[in-house]
């Protein structure tokens, strides 16, 4: 009987990981983390050529390492929600977070989550003016711990999140 829950239960969950950038990791992580289907997000930087935070700006993006159950999320619901937060047509912009590392991009080392994120793109009838890039992960290098979850330790910073209060909560408390 014990062996038979777990295989259902092995069955009924397919565990990804994706990385989203979109501006500012501490937004994009608070918001993300409440949608149902996500696992576990770490804040981070995509596709630097360094293995730490402590050194120089090397190319990379903010963003947020996503873990999330297929059986419930998809790369493209994922991005959708993406959408919800961000400007996608804007070049390394997102609301006043300027420089090449607010940039907004999907990372992934499975090719197939590439392909559902540019079919997503190409699908949408503004795709040419979207400047979400969809690449390869590289790289990846966990933030420092005081930028882990920042807003639900510290909400009096949100003052520097471009986006709203409600927003980011948006999925705060719905089910899976």
């Amino acid at each position: 009987m014990l062996v038979w829950r777990l295989l259902s239960l092995a069955t009924n969950f397919m565990k990804q990981e994706i990385y989203l950038a979109g501006g500012c990791l501490w937004g994009v992580q608070e918001f993300i983390k409440y949608v149902p289907g996500v696992l576990d997000t770490q804040a981070g930087r995509a596709n630097g050529t360094s293995q730490t935070t402590q050194a120089d700006y090397d190319g990379y993006a903010e963003c947020v390492r996503i873990e999330f159950d297929s059986h419930v999320l998809s790369v493209e619901r994922l991005i959708e929600h993406l959408f919800e937060i961000i400007d996608p047509y804007s070049v390394n912009q997102q609301g006043p977070d300027v420089g090449e590392k607010y940039r907004t991009g999907v990372y992934s080392k499975h090719t197939d989550h590439l392909l559902a994120a540019r079919h997503f793109i190409a699908a949408r009838k503004d795709a040419d003016k979207i400047a979400l890039e969809v690449l390869p992960l590289t790289n990846f290098v966990p933030s420092d711990d005081e930028h882990q979850h920042h807003l639900t330790r510290h909400p009096e910073n949100h003052h520097l999140c471009p986006i709203p209060w409600n927003i980011l909560h948006r999925y705060k408390g719905k089910s899976d």
